[in-house]
């Protein structure tokens, strides 16, 4: 596996990934819009925060992180269906941890309601910090 610095026009195909990550999470709440999911990542992409999760030659997944001055965020973690549960989002979340250690930083992210992810961050040692309508917050100390 291997994490690589995602460029321009790679948008289109990250933006994929999402929609098909997400896509059981928002039918499980009946908020799934594949273009309303494609359109919030493209509208905030920037190659430069966003780094190619690559298993054996294949783009697998993603993730985006944001240099908030007092903490990093996790903007997106996400790993297409057809390579889930082979230690891919660890492998990156674990990456993402050793990058805010290393700041000595905290690391904060935000995940929906009901998904998955919930349990996942949670595994890892993040603690919630607040919820709203959608999202439950995280945030793991530097």
């Amino acid at each position: 596996m291997d994490f690589k610095m995602a460029e321009q026009e790679d948008g289109e195909r990250l933006a994929e990934i999402r929609a098909a990550a997400m896509r059981p999470s928002l039918e499980a709440v009946g908020r799934f819009d594949e273009q309303r999911v494609r359109n919030r990542f493209l509208d905030t992409f920037l190659p430069m925060n966003t780094f190619k999760i690559e298993s054996q030659g294949s783009l697998a997944g993603f993730f985006v992180i944001t240099d908030k001055m007092d903490h990093l965020y996790l903007d997106h973690l996400y790993i297409h269906p057809d390579y889930q549960n082979h230690q891919l989002g660890r492998a990156a979340i674990e990456q993402v941890i050793k990058t805010a250690r290393e700041r000595t930083l905290p690391l904060r992210l935000g995940a929906l309601r009901g998904s998955r992810s919930n349990r996942f961050y949670i595994n890892h040692g993040f603690i919630k910090t607040h919820e709203d309508e959608f999202d439950i917050y995280y945030e793991l100390r530097a």
